[in-house]
C-alpha cells in the first residue's frame, strides 16, 4: 500500500484560524521568494550590464594616498602587511599605522618594517579601545592638521584592515579610479588569500566574490555603491562633507559610512581591477563571532532610514533602503528556513521508501534553492579557474554555498539578542600569524610601560560625547642606536624615531614621510 505525500505535509481546514494562519505563512514564503529572486537577477542583470571601467591612470597627478590602518593586538600580520605596502614604490603613498590600546608588540613590529613612508600612532586606555570608528577619527585629524596647505580634493584616505594586501596595482589605480571629480569614495574588491587551505574559508572566497561581482558591480549601475572596511579609499573633501568625525561607534562603521556617503552629492565607485586578499576565518566559532558583530551593526543603521529616503532619488534610493531593510528580511525568512529543512528531509524520506509524491514541486523547489548558487558557480569558476578550479568542483561549492547561506538563521537572532540587551561591544576576530612573521615580534614591556596590558574595554554609548582630544595617543620609544633619518634595512634591528614638533595634541608620530619627488611636497602634508 502506497501512502500520498502531498506539497504541504499537513493541511488544515481553510476556514479554521489555522487553516488561514496556514495559507497566510505559505502565501508569504513564496512572496518573500519571489521578491528575493526577483531582486537577485535584477542586480544579475544589472551587474553585467555595468559601463567598464576607464579613464586615463595619472601615476604622477598630486594626489595624496594616507592608507590609515587601525590595529589591535596585530603583531601576528601587521608586519607582514606593512612590508608589502612599502614594497609599492609610489612618492605619494603614506601609511598611518594606529595602535589602539595594544598589549602585544604591534607597534614595535609595524615600526620596524616600514620606511619613512609609514607612521605609528600609539593610543592609550582608557581613550583607546573605543570602536574602530573612534580610531579612524583621531587619526583623520592628523592628516586635517598635516594637509592645511593642499585642496581636500587632492587627499585619498584609504582604510585597510592589518591582514590586507592590496594588489601591487592597487594605488595606480586609486589614481585612475578618482579622476573623475564628482567620485568620492571607491570601494575595492575583497578575496580570502588563504581558501586553498580550509573550505570554510573558501565559503567566504566564493560569498566575497558573488558580493563584489554582482551586488556590488550592479549597485555601481544604480549608484548605491557600499563601502567595506578594508580597501576603502574616500576623498578627503567627502568626508569633511559628513563633519569632523565621519565614522561612527557603529559595529560596522564601513557600512554606515556608505550609506551616509551615498545620501550626499559624491558618487560612490566600485573598482574590480584591483583587490585586496584578507585573512579568512577557519574556525566556526570565530566565524559567528564575527558574523554575529556585522549583523548587529546591519541592525543599528535602521535610524538611517529617514535621511536615504529623503535625501536619495531613484533605484539607488531603493537599492540603499533594501541594504538598511535586509538584515530584517533575514531574520523573517530564517523562520522559513526549519520548514524548508523539514519539507526536504520528508521528500527525502519519501524517496527512499517509495512513497507516492509530486516530482514537479521537487524539482521547482530545488530550482528555487539552487537555481542563483548554480548561477554564482558559473561566475566564481570563470575567476577562479585560472587557479585550477574545475567547473564540477565549482557547482558542488555551488551547494555547500546555499547551507552556508543559512548561518544568519544562526547568527543573525543572536545579533537580535545582542542588541536588545545592549551589549555593544566585540572581540576582535583573532588573526593568525603568517610565514614571514614568526621572527618579527619583539618585545615592547619596556615601552609600553603600565598602561600596555589594559584589558579589551567596550565603546561608550553612541550618545554619550566622545573623550577630549589631549593625551589620547603617546610616542614609541626609540632604539639608541638607530640615526634619525637613515633608511630602514630589509630586516631592521630596532629603528630610532626622529624627534618632531607636535602638530596638534592629539597625537605624537613616531617615524616622518621622507622627501618625496611627488608633486605634493612636504609642506602640504607636514
Amino acid at each position: 500500500m502506497r501512502t500520498q505525500t502531498p506539497f504541504l505535509p499537513m493541511s488544515f481546514d481553510a476556514s479554521s484560524p489555522l487553516g488561514i494562519l496556514d495559507r497566510i505563512g505559505w502565501w508569504g514564503a513564496l512572496g518573500m521568494i519571489a521578491i528575493a529572486l526577483a531582486y537577485t537577477f535584477f542586480m544579475l542583470l544589472a551587474s553585467r550590464g555595468a559601463p567598464r571601467h576607464g579613464g586615463p591612470s595619472h601615476p604622477d597627478a598630486p594626489l595624496l594616498v594616507v592608507i590609515l590602518m587601525p590595529c589591535l593586538n596585530e603583531a601576528a600580520v601587521i608586519g607582514a602587511s606593512v612590508r608589502r605596502l612599502t614594497s609599492i614604490p609610489d612618492p605619494g603613498l603614506r601609511i598611518m599605522v594606529i595602535d589602539d590600546g595594544s598589549d602585544d608588540d604591534t607597534a614595535q613590529v609595524a615600526a620596524q618594517a616600514g620606511d619613512e613612508r609609514v607612521e605609528v600612532v600609539r593610543r592609550r586606555p582608557p581613550h583607546a579601545r573605543l570602536g574602530k570608528g573612534e580610531a579612524l577619527n583621531d587619526a583623520l585629524s592628523i592628516v586635517r592638521s598635516r594637509c592645511t596647505t593642499a585642496s581636500s580634493s587632492r587627499v585619498v584616505v584609504g582604510v585597510m584592515d592589518a591582514d590586507g594586501r592590496l594588489d601591487p596595482h592597487a594605488i595606480e589605480e586609486v589614481r585612475r579610479a578618482f579622476a573623475p571629480q564628482e567620485v568620492g569614495a571607491v570601494q575595492m574588491g575583497v578575496r580570502i588569500n588563504n581558501r586553498f587551505g580550509s573550505l570554510l574559508a573558501r565559503m567566504q572566497d566564493m560569498e566575497f566574490v558573488i558580493f563584489t561581482e554582482v551586488f556590488q558591480r550592479g549597485r555601481r549601475r544604480v549608484h548605491s555603491v557600499g563601502m567595506g572596511g578594508n580597501a576603502q579609499f574616500v576623498r578627503l573633501s567627502a568626508l569633511d562633507a559628513l563633519g569632523p568625525r565621519p565614522w561612527t561607534r557603529s559595529l560596522t562603521e564601513d557600512f554606515d559610512l556608505g550609506i551616509r556617503l551615498n545620501a550626499t552629492s559624491w558618487t560612490n565607485e566600485f573598482w574590480p581591477a584591483a583587490s585586496v586578499h584578507q585573512q579568512g576565518v577557519t574556525n566556526m566559532r570565530r566565524l559567528m563571532r564575527q558574523r554575529t558583530r556585522w549583523f548587529q551593526g546591519n541592525l543599528q543603521a535602521l535610524h538611517l532610514l529617514r535621511s536615504v529616503a529623503r535625501e536619495q532619488r531613484g533605484l539607488g534610493r531603493a537599492d540603499t533602503l533594501w541594504q538598511i531593510l535586509t538584515p530584517y528580511l533575514l531574520l523573517t525568512g530564517s523562520l522559513l528556513t526549519l520548514s524548508f529543512l523539514i519539507t526536504m528531509v520528508t521528500a527525502g524520506v519519501a524517496a527512499v521508501l517509495r512513497w507516492e509524491q509530486s516530482w514537479a514541486w521537487l524539482v521547482g523547489a530545488y530550482v528555487i534553492a539552487f537555481g542563483p548558487a548554480l548561477i554564482y558557480a558559473w561566475i566564481y569558476w570563470r575567476i577562479e579557474r585560472s587557479e585550477g578550479l574545475s567547473l564540477l568542483k565549482a557547482v558542488g561549492y555551488a551547494h555547500l554555498f546555499v547551507l552556508y547561506g543559512l548561518l544568519p538563521s544562526l547568527y543573525g537572532w543572536r545579533a537580535v539578542a545582542r542588541e536588545l540587551t545592549g551589549r555593544t561591544g566585540w572581540a576582535k576576530t583573532a588573526r593568525e600569524a603568517e610565514p614571514d612573521q614568526g621572527a618579527q615580534s619583539v618585545s615592547s614591556r619596556s615601552a609600553t610601560g603600565s598602561n600596555g596590558s589594559a584589558s579589551m574595554g567596550s565603546p561608550l554609548p553612541s550618545k554619550q560625547r566622545p573623550p577630549s582630544t589631549s593625551a589620547r595617543v603617546e610616542p614609541l620609544a626609540a632604539s639608541q642606536d638607530a640615526r634619525p633619518g637613515s633608511a630602514v634595512p630589509a630586516v631592521p634591528a630596532a629603528p630610532a624615531v626622529p624627534t618632531r614638533p607636535l602638530l596638534n595634541p592629539t597625537a605624537v608620530i613616531v617615524r616622518r614621510p621622507r622627501p618625496t619627488s611627488s608633486s605634493m611636497t612636504n609642506e602640504e602634508m607636514r
